[in-house]
C-alpha cells in the first residue's frame, strides 16, 4: 500500500524547503525510523526520518531542488508496486474508496450536489479573516499543547508578534503571528494539546462576525476559491511588504536583511544590526540571532558569566507551599504530563526494551585531570569545567574506536566518522541533549563555552529543535549532584552513552602504598547489537589514558 511523503513543515517559519542530500534512493529498503534526507530549511539542514517502512518507489524533488511545504517528496510501497494513480494526483491506496456503478453515481449525484453546495456557502471566510494552526514546530513533532498564551481574544495582534508558547515534544517555542489583525478566537486553550494543523487561532479585522467560521473548520470545511485567491493576494502583498521592511542599508552602504521581529527587539536592546551575523536564509537576522548575541565590549566577560551558568541552579525565592494535609489522611495529587515527559517515555521505553544493554565501569585515577584543570583556568578568562574534559576525552577516544560512535539499522550498522557528542541537560520538564558537532575538534574552552550557552538556552526553553538533532554518542554528568556512580539508557540512535559520577577523595594504592587519591566512576552502557564487550572495554581504556594524562589529548 504505497504511501505519498510530503515536504514537511520542520520550523515555524518554513514555507518551502531544499533537499540538501538524499540518503536513499529509488529501491532502497526503508525502515520506520530511517534518515530519507537532509532538508534544507529557512532556519538549519534537518535530517528527516521516515514514519514508513517499505521500497522508495519515486523521489519527487530532487537533491538541490526546492518545493513548498506538502509538495510531493517521494513515495513509498511494496517493491514493484503501481503507483500512476499517486503520480496523477491520486492519495495513498488507503484513501481510495470502492467506485460506484455508473447508475448509483447517476442517481446520488444530485443529493451529493445538495449536500455540497451548503458546505461551500459556509466554507467562504470573511475578508481579511485569516485561520491560524497548530504548527509542526519539530520534524518529530504530531501535537502540540500551548503553554501560555501572550494575547487574549480582543487584543490587537501584529506581524512578529509572539502569539503563544507552544510545547512540543522537545522543547517549549514561541509562536509568532505571520499576521496583523484582532485576535477573534482562541481554538486550544493554556494547558490543552491538539494535533499539528488543528484550529488554533483566529485573526482578522475588530468585529467581524466569525460564527461558523470555527466550527466548519472542524468539520473539515476549507475557503472558498474566491476567498482563497483573495487570501493569496493579500499575502502576496503582505510577503511583498514583510521584504520591504526586513532590508535595512547601515552607514557603510551595506544592505541587512533583519526579520520585523528581530528589528524590533535589537531596537529595544539598543543593538547595532551590522554587528549581528544573521543565520536565516541568504544571512537574514532572525530574532534568535539578536537574543544571542554578545556585544564586543562583553565578550571578556562572557566566560565568567557562562562558568556561573553551567552551576547548577539553587532557586533564592521561597519553595512553593504545599497543600495541608491532616495527620491520618491520605493525600494525592495528579500533575498533567507535558508533551516532553510524553516523549521521554515513549522514547527512553522504546530504547530499553529494542536496544539489548549492557554495562561497563571504570574507576579513573583524576589527579592529573585536576592539576592540568588548575592550570588552565589559571589562565586569564578561561574557565573549563571536568565535564568540559570528559566531552573532549570522549570525542577523541570515540576518533580512535569508531565503532562505538555508530548506529543500529535492520540491514546495516551505521559507523560514523564525524563526532557529535550530546550533553544531557536537566530542565524543569524532564531532559533534552542538546548537541556539540564535531566535537573532537574544538578545544577545551570552546567545548565549555559551547556547553554553557546551550545549558543556559535549554533552561530557559530557547533551544531550536536543529541545536538537539544528530548526536552519536552522548554524556550524562550527574557528578555535581554527588552521585559516585549510575547507568543510563542509551539515546537512541545512539550506540552508546556515558555516565559520569562525581570525583570522591579516598585513600588508593599506589607504587605499593596508600595515599590519598582521587577518583571517579565512569559506566559506558552499550547496545550489544553494534558494540561488543572487547570493543567497549578498548574504547573506556583509551577513555582513562586521556583523562588522567589530558596533555595526551595534544598529542
Amino acid at each position: 500500500m504505497a504511501t505519498k511523503i510530503t515536504m514537511p513543515r520542520l520550523s515555524d517559519t518554513m514555507t518551502e524547503g531544499t533537499v540538501a542530500t538524499w540518503l536513499k534512493k529509488v529501491g532502497d529498503k526503508v525502515n520506520e525510523g530511517d534518515i530519507l534526507a537532509e532538508i534544507e530549511t529557512d532556519k538549519a539542514t534537518m535530517e528527516f526520518e521516515s514514519f514508513n517502512s517499505g521500497t522508495l518507489l519515486h523521489i519527487g524533488i530532487q537533491e538541490g531542488e526546492s518545493a513548498p511545504v506538502d509538495s510531493l517528496l517521494a513515495i513509498i510501497g511494496k517493491e514493484g508496486e503501481d503507483i500512476s494513480d499517486l503520480l496523477a494526483g491520486g492519495g495513498s491506496s488507503s484513501d481510495k474508496k470502492e467506485e460506484p456503478k455508473a447508475e448509483e453515481k447517476t442517481a446520488e449525484a444530485p443529493k451529493e450536489e445538495a449536500k455540497e453546495a451548503p458546505k461551500s456557502e459556509t466554507a467562504a471566510l470573511p475578508k481579511g479573516v485569516v485561520v491560524v494552526t497548530m504548527p509542526r514546530l519539530s520534524d518529530t513533532m504530531t501535537d502540540g499543547t500551548v503553554a501560555t498564551w501572550l494575547k487574549k481574544v480582543g487584543d490587537k495582534v501584529s506581524e512578529g508578534d509572539i502569539l503563544a508558547e507552544i510545547e512540543t515534544d522537545k522543547a517549549t517555542m514561541e509562536f509568532e503571528s505571520f499576521n496583523s489583525g484582532t485576535l477573534l478566537h482562541i481554538g486550544i486553550q493554556e494547558g490543552e494539546s491538539a494535533p499539528v494543523d488543528s484550529l488554533l487561532a483566529i485573526i482578522g479585522p475588530e468585529g467581524t462576525d466569525i460564527s461558523g467560521v470555527a466550527e466548519n473548520f472542524k468539520k473539515g470545511g476549507a475557503a472558498s476559491a474566491p476567498a482563497q485567491e483573495e487570501k493569496a493576494e493579500e499575502s502576496k502583498s503582505e510577503s511583498a511588504e514583510s521584504k520591504e521592511e526586513t532590508v535595512e542599508t547601515v552607514s557603510d552602504g551595506r544592505r541587512i536583511f533583519i526579520s520585523p521581529l528581530a528589528k524590533k527587539i535589537a531596537e529595544e536592546k539598543n543593538i547595532n544590526i551590522s554587528q549581528v551575523k544573521g543565520t536565516g536564509e541568504n544571512g537574514r537576522i532572525v530574532k534568535s540571532d539578536i537574543e544571542n548575541f554578545k556585544p564586543a565590549a562583553a565578550t571578556s566577560q562572557a566566560p565568567a558569566s557562562q562558568e556561573t551558568a553551567a552551576k547548577p541552579e539553587t532557586s533564592a525565592s521561597a519553595p512553593a507551599v504545599k497543600p495541608f494535609v491532616p495527620a491520618g489522611e491520605t493525600y494525592s495529587e495528579e500533575i498533567k504530563n507535558s508533551q516532553m515527559r510524553k516523549v521521554i517515555a515513549k522514547r527512553l521505553s522504546e530504547s530499553k526494551f529494542t536496544a539489548p544493554h549492557y554495562y561497563l565501569t571504570i574507576e579513573v585515577a583524576m589527579d592529573g585531570a585536576m592539576a592540568s584543570r588548575s592550570t588552565i583556568n589559571a589562565l586569564p578568562d578561561t574557565k573549563v569545567s571536568f565535564n568540559d574534559m570528559v566531552i573532549k576525552a570522549c570525542a577523541m577516544a570515540l576518533k580512535k574506536h569508531p565503532k562505538v560512535n555508530s548506529q543500529w539499522k535492520d540491514d546495516v550498522t551505521v559507523i560514523h566518522h564525524h563526532v557529535h557528542i550530546g550533553v544531557a541537560v536537566a530542565v524543569e520538564d524532564g531532559l533534552v541533549v542538546p548537541v556539540l558537532k564535531f566535537a573532537d575538534q574544538l578545544s577545551l574552552s570552546q567545548i565549555g563555552a559551547n556547553v554553557k550557552d546551550v545549558a543556559g538556552r535549554a533552561k530557559n526553553k530557547k533551544l531550536q529543535p536543529a541545536e538537539m538533532e544528530g548526536s552519536t554518542f552522548t554524556v550524562s554528568n550527574l557528578g555535581m549532584f554527588g552521585i559516585t556512580e549510575f547507568t543510563s539508557i542509551i539515546n537512541q540512535p545512539n550506540s552508546a552513552i556515558l555516565s559520569v559520577g562525581a570525583i570522591v577523595e579516598k585513600p588508593v594504592v599506589r607504587n605499593g602504598q596508600i595515599v590519598v587519591g582521587n577518583t571517579m566512576k565512569v559506566t559506558l552502557a552499550c547496545d550489544h547489537r553494534t558494540v561488543d564487550g572487547a570493543t567497549g572495554a578498548e574504547f573506556l581504556q583509551t577513555l582513562r589514558q586521556y583523562l588522567e594524562n589530558p596533555v595526551t589529548m595534544l598529542a
